[in-house]
């Protein structure tokens, strides 16, 4: 972990610097508190200059969306094609991210945040750090994070199917997108089911799903070790676990299974976080691996679930060609599919500029076999 260093009350002062998608430390801090303007402070953030805020908490929080909203004034207008306007907007939240990532909270060994009117956030940050290591500087739009997870993670995400609530941890995809959800609870399972593997799992919630269907054993999987720790979670709150096994990380088990379930990344792009890691899949590697691996794995008249949404294709970042083109190569056919349309909020903001394409998005589920 890298340090910092910063002057205060006439003293060089040092600690470990944390950050959860690897922003670069800050070559030069300064001390800020309730007096410093917001133009300042924008200008500060703008030139690269950090600021250790030592105000009051809710200032602190003020202080983030005035920033935001001088980032606004900037926004550069749509380009006209759908790939390029998704990367501008990729893009300009990057730099918003940056930006805003300036401002600074210091974490006591505890995980006290001494603030005034400052929360107590000392199991939010044992739940998503783990034991302090010591002092620790982070950005404050990262600190606000891990207490929203806090509050994910306390009050859970209803599954109707499975009537009850998954509690997603710190860094790792929430099933609020209930729609693939429902396609793994509806879809016709094989004709002969005793195993099933979930690549991918996350919460866990489709293991959880396929268990409650009958299947006898699932073999849940991630690259994740926050994923691994939740699923197992899952497992154990829905009494689930004599039927689910939590294994990582990896993508595929030992093994062969009757069905094998992955519900990869949707977008072709670089994740900037461990939570993007759910969204973003750099080249489609994750659904190559997936499909290229697949045969090997299924037993004699098994069966792969490919979960995706077409969003890739209506931005024009993959086609649907490229799709069936690695499903053939993959030596697989295509049995069936089955489609849904999206429930969640950003499907119906029409301020978002990429609100045409998410307003038309299909989430589907593949059923395929390997080709005789």
């Amino acid at each position: 972990m890298p340090t910092v260093s910063w002057i205060e009350n006439h003293a060089e002062i040092t600690a470990r610097r944390h950050s959860e998608n690897g922003a670069a430390a800050p070559a030069r801090i300064v001390v800020a508190d309730d007096q410093m303007k917001a133009d300042t402070a924008y200008r500060h953030c703008c030139e690269g200059t950090a600021l250790l805020w030592r105000g009051d908490y809710h200032n602190a929080r003020q202080l983030l969306a005035a920033i935001e909203r001088r980032l606004d004034r900037k926004t550069p207008a749509p380009v006209a094609d759908k790939a390029g306007l998704f990367r501008q907007q990729r893009g300009i939240r990057g730099h918003r991210a940056r930006i805003l990532g300036r401002v600074l909270v210091v974490l006591e060994e505890d995980y006290t945040l001494d603030l005034r009117r400052a929360p107590d956030i000392r199991q939010a940050c044992q739940e998503a750090y783990g034991p302090s290591t010591g002092t620790t500087v982070v950005a404050l739009t990262e600190l606000l994070g891990v207490i929203g997870a806090r509050q994910w993670r306390e009050r859970g995400v209803p599954i109707s199917y499975l009537d009850a609530r998954i509690h997603p941890h710190y860094g790792v995809f929430s099933p609020v997108r209930g729609e693939y959800v429902d396609l793994v609870a509806k879809a016709p399972l094989p004709q002969r089911i005793r195993t099933a593997f979930d690549l991918g799992t996350g919460t866990g919630v489709l293991a959880a799903v396929l268990a409650r269907r009958g299947v006898e054993r699932i073999v849940a999987t991630d690259a994740s070790p926050r994923a691994l720790e939740c699923a197992r979670a899952t497992a154990r709150e829905l009494k689930l676990s004599d039927r689910i096994q939590v294994i990582g990380p990896a993508l595929y088990p030992p093994g062969r299974a009757d069905l094998i379930v992955c519900n990869p990344p949707w977008l072709p792009a670089r994740p900037t976080s461990d939570l993007e890691r759910g969204v973003y899949d750099p080249d489609s590697a994750m659904l190559r691996e997936f499909l290229t691996a697949l045969p090997e794995h299924l037993e004699p008249g098994g069966e792969g679930w490919l979960i995706v949404s077409d969003l890739a294709e209506l931005l024009e970042l993959r086609t649907r060609a490229d799709l069936l083109a690695l499903i053939e190569a993959a030596g697989l056919r295509v049995v069936d599919r089955l489609d849904t349309v999206p429930r969640h909020r950003r499907a119906t903001a029409t301020n978002d500029p990429l609100h045409a394409a998410r307003a038309a998005e299909v989430t589907s589920l593949w059923r395929l076999t390997v080709r005789q």
